[in-house]
């Protein structure tokens, strides 16, 4: 619901492409997150740049703009500790979103406190997505002037990529094999140096993309970014690369009444969820990093983070904006979503600075939830 068609949506039209329906998810999340900000749940000055005819979309329910809410502040704030780590640390970090879609992190960041920290972002989708991502950048004036130098902002790939100094927009069909796709992407120098450097902290961003691939493709993928960290387990190489850390939001425990519902529902949009119907329980998405190599993983739902890892504070802020009395039906559907994330530490010189990196609880007041 907070990164898919919503459950009161009708079906949509059969398509001949039978990926468009996948990246119309993308479309949804845009306009969920448009609305969030334009009811001031969230401070994202950008994404209207992003969703075309922002103007004229209809603000989405209370129920989708609380999920959505939710949904970014617990991956901000991963992200958050995860930049003042690198900034404790003195070191600069690179952040890869893959199916970023048309995400706006790397313009909130850039304009926020850690811009400093980043020295690479790199995004990556369907060529589709990241052709109108390009040209959306390229029209906004707003979006290119945080971008940096004019003349080192180009496309690429008959404007299926943009690299601008800090910034890079890829494309490439996270499914495949990587080897075939990112390898050459983001480790082959181009001109100096690649895009990827395995010798600085590095943060993955998985938001709403693993379950519609399979788990043997997503686990393939993981893998991946985990054999270049780890240098295919040479140690003595490994000790001069940086911590890998990943975060993952999805939709899980499908298989009760409630999940079925929802497959049922995106089904009929002919969008199927292949890498979630496996994963059943909070254990099983802990496994996947770990089993993809990963050192330490945790996993929490959004009804986890809403009731434990949001400051009190914003949840009495949150209760004032809209009024809400579906709480029943807010926690059944946030208690199928859930933020996942691993870390991979390859010099045991790191193991202090980051080994840490998590979620923390907040302290609340023994007062009843304000919502």
């Amino acid at each position: 619901m907070f990164n898919q068609p919503s459950l009161g949506f009708p079906p949509g039209p059969q398509r001949q492409d039978s990926d468009a329906p996948i990246r119309q998810t993308d479309t949804d999340a845009a306009v969920a997150r448009l609305s969030a900000a334009q009811k001031q749940y969230l401070n994202d000055p950008f994404v209207k740049y992003l969703v075309p005819r922002a103007q004229f979309q209809q603000p989405r329910p209370p129920l989708i703009n609380i999920g959505t809410y939710v949904r970014t502040k617990g991956i901000d704030d991963l992200v958050e500790e995860w930049l003042s780590r690198a900034a404790k640390t003195g070191k600069q970090c690179q952040i890869v979103s893959l199916g970023a879609g048309s995400d706006t992190r790397f313009w909130r960041i850039a304009t926020g406190p850690h811009q400093d920290v980043i020295k690479s972002y790199i995004e990556v989708d369907f060529h589709e997505i990241t052709t109108k991502k390009a040209m959306s950048i390229k029209k906004s004036r707003q979006l290119l002037e945080i971008l940096g130098n004019p003349d080192e902002i180009k496309l690429a790939n008959g404007g299926t990529a943009l690299h601008a100094p800090k910034y890079h927009l890829l494309a490439a069909d996270l499914r495949s094999d990587p080897v075939d796709t990112l390898q050459e992407l983001l480790t082959q120098p181009s001109n100096e140096h690649a895009i990827l450097s395995a010798e600085c902290p590095t943060l993955l961003l998985f938001e709403c993309v693993l379950a519609y691939m399979t788990v043997e493709a997503s686990s393939r993928l993981l893998q991946w970014f985990v054999n270049y960290f780890s240098a295919n387990g040479n140690e003595e190489v490994a000790k001069a690369n940086s911590p890998l850390g990943c975060i993952v939001y999805e939709m899980f425990g499908l298989n009760d009444s409630f999940g079925k519902v929802m497959l049922n529902n995106l089904r009929a949009r002919n969008v199927s969820l292949p890498g979630a119907e496996p994963l059943t329980t909070i254990g099983s998405l802990i496994s996947r990093f770990l089993d993809s190599g990963f050192q330490t993983a945790r996993a929490l739902t959004l009804k986890d983070i809403r009731r434990s890892y949001v400051e009190s504070e914003e949840l009495a802020r949150i209760s004032r904006l809209e009024f809400l009395d579906e709480t029943e039906e807010l926690d059944l559907v946030l208690a199928h979503y859930a933020i996942s994330w691993g870390i991979l530490i390859p010099s045991p010189a790191d193991q202090d600075s980051w080994s840490d990196w998590r979620l923390r609880e907040k302290d609340h007041p023994e007062e009843e939830h304000p919502f």
